[in-house]
């Protein structure tokens, strides 16, 4: 084993230690405070996780500082970007139904206004939608990944329409967002990247050995109700972060989001690549 190797495997114990003590946090003091109080402490504690990762943050802080409310809309490349948007925005996150399952990590989400996706049920999908306009209602700030899965960073997948419906149907605005990961000469860094055949933990070492990672984070567009149809809506959120991403990436390569002619409303997606990534989430158009 490297020498760079046994430091990460090293430093997994005060990660592992912050994710107890974020579970702590959790089940014995969120319930003494209200939404701000919860904000704050997820707003901490995913500041301090990042730190312990290495990981340092960068963003357009007077932009985001705006954002009170509404849905936000990000690319999605690693299962770090929940913690990176927390450190930020702290929200609530429409996730796979599958991330309950995970060590730890899953208690926390289930604990913290988590809105679980079950995969290919169109029941599930309305509950979702029903869950998600409720708590967009009720003033609660969410977040979603609408490409459904990860990628390395350097693509822009299609956006799918359904869950932008929530917002809609809310009249709350939306906010799109680009992520991305830089080393620490500033070129794009794949290191987080939880695709392919990745796990968990291989995910983390990568991250742990990468020197001087940075997290940017974008707004790229807000688009205040009334809002669109939801398909011209996940377009023109879809552009947003792809031309936030491209000075990024480096233009990198971007699929177009659909056909969205609002004449073509059961329109079919242009041909798309496959999509050989993980964590697809099960999301009706």
């Amino acid at each position: 084993m490297s020498l760079p190797s046994l430091i990460a495997r090293l430093r997994l114990l005060p990660v592992g230690l912050h994710l107890i003590y974020g579970a702590l946090l959790v089940a014995l003091l969120f319930r003494f405070g209200g939404a701000l109080w919860r904000q704050r402490l997820k707003r901490a504690w995913s500041r301090q996780l990042l730190t312990l990762l290495g990981i340092r943050l960068e963003s357009g802080a007077g932009e985001l500082a705006a954002i009170e409310g509404g849905l936000l809309v990000s690319n999605h490349i690693s299962f770090i970007d929940i913690y990176v948007i927390n450190a930020l925005l702290p929200s609530g996150f429409v996730a796979k139904s599958d991330v309950a399952q995970w060590p730890l990590i899953g208690w926390l989400a289930r604990h913290n206004d988590t809105v679980f996706i079950e995969r290919g049920s169109r029941k599930a999908a309305h509950l979702t939608h029903q869950h998600m306009r409720a708590a967009l209602g009720a003033g609660r700030r969410l977040a979603i990944f609408p490409e459904g899965t990860t990628t390395a960073g350097d693509t822009l997948l299609p956006f799918h329409a359904a869950l932008f419906q929530s917002a809609i149907d809310a009249a709350v605005p939306v906010h799109a967002i680009a992520l991305s990961y830089h080393d620490h000469a500033g070129t794009r860094c794949a290191a987080p990247a939880y695709i392919a055949d990745i796990s968990l933990l291989d995910c983390l070492l990568s991250i742990l050995q990468t020197r001087g990672l940075v997290a940017r984070v974008t707004l790229a567009a807000s688009f205040a109700p009334p809002l669109a149809d939801r398909r011209p809506l996940a377009h023109s959120a879809h552009q947003a972060v792809a031309a936030a991403m491209a000075p990024a990436a480096g233009r990198a390569p971007v699929f177009p989001a659909r056909d969205f002619n609002p004449a073509n409303r059961g329109g079919k997606p242009f041909a798309q690549p496959a999509q050989p990534f993980r964590n697809e989430a099960a999301i009706t158009r």
